[in-house]
């Protein structure tokens, strides 16, 4: 079967021209698909009954299964849980600032990574997304919520470098005025630190925004916490980084997640200071989400507000990330890690 949502508008043309069909339902298909987000062929009504049963036959739409939608108390945050076609399933989160709409999304079901205060890699990796997989998670929160999707942060479950062409085409196609259009200056890609593609990311110059997980001011700390540091330093991901900006011209955002009494004192702010002064730069901080498996706990708000301080005294730009969604396990793995242990305890397989 043919993913139809994965096809860019040339394949998708030289696709319909495959079935014998004219050049022109190319144009019509892709508007059904990427800007009325239908969920089922019968859908699109202008286009003829005999090139419908054509797609029926030999292509898929590649649509996703609500299991499960938690709100917020505020209601300004909604963690969904949507099975695939396999029998997997990936989280999204959606979130809703004054600003407009924010979408995180997954890039992969699960994670090789291994971070020590993530819930994404307790089961590791089982598979790389689709781009129509990436796509869908985009479209369903907006059938959901009948909002428009401002921003899209991949930062949900997964490394996007590991999955570095599919992310790619993600990009290109919400991005795509044919489609959503969403700017790709309102779309951030985080990683871990995979050198390789930060600088690939830098060559294809796309103008999105690059986040870096850092978490540590120094490779030993770093080891502790994230065991991608043994493969790559943080003197060649902050060379990447700088390559990055004189390559693009976009800042580049790092993510400090504060885990009490292991990366949260003043040694860990200062060190982060020096490493970072004299780049063009934003940091991020996020007091950790707690993960049952894990006996991390979060920074108290008193040391949030110290490491901050002590980082903008120094010259960084430093912002505290809002608390959304802690009372529905929107920390990254959590809604899915909780869903599939559901199963296992009763007995039942996925799907």
């Amino acid at each position: 079967m043919t993913d139809i949502k994965s096809l860019d508008r040339d394949e998708l043309k030289e696709y319909i021209i495959s079935l014998d069909e004219k050049a022109f339902r190319a144009s019509q298909v892709y508007d059904w698909i990427h800007k009325k987000l239908v969920s089922d062929f019968d859908e699109m009504t202008n286009i003829p009954k005999s090139l419908i049963e054509k797609l029926k036959n030999d292509a898929t739409l590649n649509t996703s299964k609500l299991i499960c939608e938690k709100i917020s108390q505020k209601g300004d945050t909604k963690k969904y849980l949507f099975g695939l076609s396999d029998g997997n399933c990936i989280e999204s989160v959606w979130m809703q600032y004054r600003h407009g709409n924010s979408v995180c999304i997954s890039s992969q079901v699960g994670c090789r990574m291994g971070c020590k205060f993530c819930a994404s890699t307790l089961g590791g990796l089982v598979r790389n997304l689709t781009p129509s997989e990436m796509l869908e998670q985009v479209y369903a929160i907006t059938r959901l919520t009948g909002e428009r999707v401002s921003n899209i942060v991949i930062m949900g479950s997964g490394e996007p470098f590991d999955n570095f062409e599919t992310v790619i085409r993600f990009v290109r196609l919400i991005s795509d005025d044919g489609g959503l259009n969403i700017s790709k200056r309102n779309i951030t890609i985080s990683t871990c630190g995979i050198v390789p593609g930060i600088k690939k990311l830098a060559d294809l110059n796309t103008g999105i925004t690059l986040a870096i997980s850092l978490h540590a001011y120094n490779d030993e700390k770093r080891k502790e916490i994230m065991p991608v540091a043994n493969a790559y330093s943080i003197k060649e991901i902050l060379d990447a980084c700088r390559y990055y900006f004189d390559t693009t011209g976009r800042r580049v955002s790092f993510e400090y997640s504060l885990i009490a009494g292991v990366n949260d004192g003043e040694e860990d702010a200062r060190g982060l200071v020096n490493i970072l002064k004299n780049m063009s730069a934003h940091v991020n901080l996020i007091p950790v989400n707690p993960v049952k498996e894990r006996n991390y706990t979060r920074s108290d708000i008193k040391n949030v507000l110290h490491f901050q301080q002590i980082l903008e005294k120094n010259g960084l730009n430093a912002t505290i990330r809002r608390e959304m969604g802690k009372d529905i396990e929107a920390a990254c793995g959590q809604l899915r890690r909780s869903y599939e242990q559901n199963l296992v305890d009763k007995g039942d397989t996925k799907g």
